[in-house]
């Protein structure tokens, strides 16, 4: 890239990735053996059992992989949400932070259950943290926070950030009461840009973003670790609104005005979860957006936002339209894996 002149502003990749790997050190220098033994692994690429750890994912209550803040003192948990914040915008953090703390929320509206073999079945100390390889080396490196509705993946090559995908939020309960009539919903704009999106359409454009009147389940792209190449990557999980490599619904280039800047911000409510900067730059005209199910508040439904290097995935239809999933995936290299291939190759040309 060349030097920067004198005087002008770190580039965010080079900047963020600074900030990640002297907090990533930080807090892996905290811990004891036992403790190390957990958090840290081969770094990518370096060996096959560890990048394959390093590329599952999951956003359901179950082992991501790591070291579990319960499982640290509370120095050591200071340390590592500050490895947390460093990959994320204030915005990103304050809702990463609140996602965690739905686990309260929700012990209390399950019962307090017990779990199988843990104190309890709802833990905000249940979040798993890992470092892959070693922070700011010259090798690539990352990182992983993982647990209910939460999973933050980072990659580290040549000092520059240059993934930060697959990124998953969800909230259950979507929204919960709080005192003097209020509503406490974490995700609330990204849902509501998106509603009120639909709703202003014409009848000809919300015939083409509306594509069923009937949500599928889920997040038609589940956990997978890489989305597959080819014209139909697969069907929802109730056999509808499958999920293509062309991109189906209504494109941005048929919105202007009021409605593109509800595209614009609806595009940001995703790639806002990171630091200034960070974010990919996204091509308005290209963007599709796709929904099914209710455009009613409260009532099951599920949209999607589909570019080249851009899907953005909510659903909301569990628990009666009160359980969110979101996601922010890049189609062509989630979880860096078009850089990693041209890393390796340029380091072992010749």
């Amino acid at each position: 890239m060349g030097n920067l002149p004198a005087g002008s502003p770190e580039p965010a990749d080079r900047a963020v990735a600074g900030r990640m790997a002297a907090a990533a050190s930080a807090w892996l220098a905290s811990l004891d053996r036992g403790q190390h033994r957990l958090a840290q692994r081969d770094g990518p690429r370096s060996d096959p059992e560890a990048e394959a750890d390093r590329r599952r994912w999951h956003y359901t209550p179950t082992d991501h992989g790591g070291l579990t803040l319960g499982q640290q003192h509370p120095a050591q948990q200071s340390l590592a949400m500050q490895l947390v914040a460093s990959g994320l915008s204030t915005a990103g953090y304050v809702t990463v932070s609140g996602v965690m703390g739905l686990e309260n929320v929700l012990d209390r509206t399950e019962g307090f259950p017990r779990g199988a073999g843990h104190d309890r079945r709802r833990d905000p100390g249940r979040y798993y943290l890992r470092v892959f390889g070693e922070p700011g080396g010259a090798k690539p490196w990352g990182w992983r926070l993982g647990g209910h509705h939460v999973s933050l993946n980072n990659l580290v090559v040549d000092g520059r950030v240059v993934a930060v995908t697959p990124c998953f939020l969800g909230a259950n309960p979507a929204a919960s009461p709080l005192l003097g009539d209020g509503s406490f919903r974490l995700l609330g704009a990204t849902e509501d840009l998106a509603r009120e999106l639909v709703r202003s359409l014409p009848p000809a454009l919300a015939a083409q973003a509306v594509l069923l009147d009937r949500a599928p389940s889920d997040i038609v792209s589940r956990n997978r670790p890489q989305l597959p190449a080819g014209d139909e990557v697969e069907p929802g999980p109730d056999g509808t609104l499958e999920l293509t490599a062309r991109p189906i619904g209504l494109p941005g280039s048929e919105l202007d005005g009021d409605r593109r800047e509800l595209l614009r911000a609806l595009v940001s409510a995703y790639t806002g979860r990171v630091p200034d900067g960070l974010g990919p730059s996204v091509d308005l005209d290209a963007v599709h957006l796709a929904w099914a199910g209710s455009t009613e508040p409260g009532r099951p439904h599920y949209y999607r936002l589909h570019g080249p290097r851009l899907l953005a995935e909510w659903d909301n239809t569990q628990s009666d339209g009160n359980h969110a999933h979101s996601v922010w995936r890049d189609p062509v290299s989630d979880f860096g894996a078009d850089v990693l291939a041209g890393h390796r190759a340029a380091h072992h040309a010749g």
